[in-house]
């Protein structure tokens, strides 16, 4: 057998400083190969860190408008449930007009206006609707009354009042909305 001149069995040696590799094994990793993928994994990490803080600072936002929200519109549970007994004392101050003495009428009134400056206190209007154009986001039509002197679509009477909280209705204005008479 001939030995190959090219071939020093002693060779086979690592040289100092040098990985040895054996066959199946993943080459040796330069060190500018480990730089590169630490600097891909920091710009990776930093682009996270980027993308946690805005979203973070987002969900503040979303958490503070949500909490000023829940402020502003907090009274409207109970003011929803005091509407119908101040539309009893208005009706009681109606009907006390035309039986009893002014005083008595005078006293409901002023808690009348008083309650209604306390309302609008805390947000809470009435919505003005009579002649105004049938708006189904603030009315609720009951009835449709033929009327010339009005054009079609306009409130022409108020059966029950509506209020809002801020820009939102606590409970929509019952009216009777206008239409052409019938031709004769």
């Amino acid at each position: 057998m001939r030995e190959n001149p090219t071939h020093d069995p002693e060779s086979n040696a690592a040289a100092p400083g040098a990985a040895a590799s054996t066959p199946g094994e993943a080459p040796p990793v330069s060190p500018q190969d480990d730089l590169t993928e630490a600097v891909q994994q920091r710009d990776e990490y930093l682009e996270q860190l980027q993308r946690s803080r805005a979203e973070f600072a987002n969900y503040q936002k979303r958490a503070k408008a949500q909490a000023d929200a829940d402020r502003l519109y907090a009274v409207g549970s109970l003011a929803r449930d005091l509407l119908d007994s101040f539309d009893n004392l208005d009706r009681a101050a109606e009907a006390m007009r035309a039986s009893a003495s002014a005083g008595v009428v005078d006293g409901l009134i002023m808690v009348h206006k008083q309650m209604l400056r306390i309302l609008a206190k805390h947000g809470v209007e009435p919505i003005e609707a009579l002649g105004q154009p049938f708006d189904p986001n603030r009315h609720e039509a009951i009835v449709q009354q033929p009327d010339a002197e009005h054009p079609e679509g306009t409130v022409v009477a108020e059966l029950g009042k509506g209020y809002t909280l801020h820009d939102r209705v606590l409970r929509p204005t019952k009216v009777a909305v206008s239409v052409k008479p019938a031709e004769k």
